[in-house]
């Protein structure tokens, strides 16, 4: 093989792995609306994730997270809901002797 054919068969490599790698680049939500859900959807819907999940795994129509949300605060509200609920399930689980 020559240096040529090489250099070129590398550079054809590494086209090919940028092209792959920005293939898997996440792009924006098109279903995401500015005034969608907010912190307080976000809070109540983190606290009820567990009820929600059971109810998912047996219909289609009932999600875990909202995709129509307005971005940060939604997020923080879910995961503050997650955390209301888990914590004090965690902390009376370490109590049992």
């Amino acid at each position: 093989m020559s240096t040529t054919t090489r250099r070129g068969a590398v550079a054809a490599l590494a086209i090919a792995v940028l092209l792959l790698l920005g293939a898997c680049a996440a792009g924006p939500n098109v279903a995401a609306n500015p005034g969608g859900y907010g912190f307080w959807w976000g809070l109540w819907q983190g606290m009820i994730l567990p009820i929600t999940f059971i109810v998912s795994l047996f219909t289609d129509t009932v999600s875990i997270y909202e995709i129509d949300n307005n971005g940060n605060w939604y997020d923080v509200g879910f995961m503050l809901g997650i955390a209301l609920f888990s914590g004090p399930v965690i902390a009376l689980r370490g109590r049992r002797s």
